[in-house]
């Protein structure tokens, strides 16, 4: 669009020719916006081929966040079917532009619901079949939360403490935050419960029905997650 303006400016396009041209070109971007998030993206397509990629026995993920950067090594052999899951989340960019909306000093940080409301609608229910327990919800792990049996979806948790009274509940970590802990610690958690909870709380509907816009006017201090990459890529 920026080429676009520059080759304009240097053939001495009319203000008004101008104002139309940009008006043209912004209608475009925003309208290739919309279809990639509405039609061609695989995060509107659950069902996609996309999604049964395996994922690498250990691979690094990278995670910006409005307070700093931390790393997650996850380790297929701990719980195959949620490291599946987490490796073409990350591919797809799923948790780019959300909410630490779940803070709990001294237990966990939790995450995972899109900020945008029409891609959490499509995985609110997309669950994936249990992982054994391997490994321990020690402090740094980072595992799914759940409401019960194969009840798995995309909202994920980092123990901030030895959690490991956990792990009779079923809930199986799926790797460990290897750098960047402090930048976990330092996550705003005053809104504690009161920004939605966990998924067994059921209170998170409006969380889902207003993704980000509600998040931010409602919960202003949450602290962003701006993006997610396989380290490296």
């Amino acid at each position: 669009m920026l080429a676009a303006f520059q080759l304009l400016t240097r053939h001495n396009v009319g203000a008004a020719g101008l104002g139309v041209t940009l008006s043209l070109l912004c209608g475009w971007a925003f309208a290739g916006t919309q279809s990639r998030i509405s039609g061609q993206s695989p995060l509107m397509h659950p069902e996609n081929d996309y999604w049964v990629r395996p994922a690498p026995e250990a691979f690094q993920v990278r995670v910006e966040t409005s307070k700093g950067v931390f790393v997650i090594e996850a380790r297929r052999s701990w719980a195959p079917l949620g490291v599946d899951r987490l490796y073409n989340l990350v591919r797809a960019g799923f948790f780019d532009d959300s909410r630490f909306f779940r803070v709990r000093a001294g237990f966990i940080v939790q995450f995972g619901i899109p900020g945008d409301p029409a891609v959490a609608a499509v995985w609110r229910s997309q669950a994936i079949k249990d992982d054994r327990p391997l490994q321990s919800n020690t402090r740094g792990t980072i595992a799914y939360a759940m409401t019960g049996p194969d009840t798995r979806t995309t909202q994920l948790y980092v123990n901030l403490a030895d959690n490991s009274r956990l792990d009779s509940q079923g809930f199986a970590p799926i790797g460990r935050v290897i750098s960047g802990m402090e930048v976990v610690d330092g996550l705003y958690s005053g809104y504690d419960e009161s920004a939605g909870g966990g998924m067994r709380g059921g209170k998170q509907d409006k969380i889902f029905e207003g993704g980000n816009s509600y998040l931010d006017r409602e919960f202003p201090r949450l602290d962003k997650l701006l993006r997610a990459r396989l380290d490296g890529i």
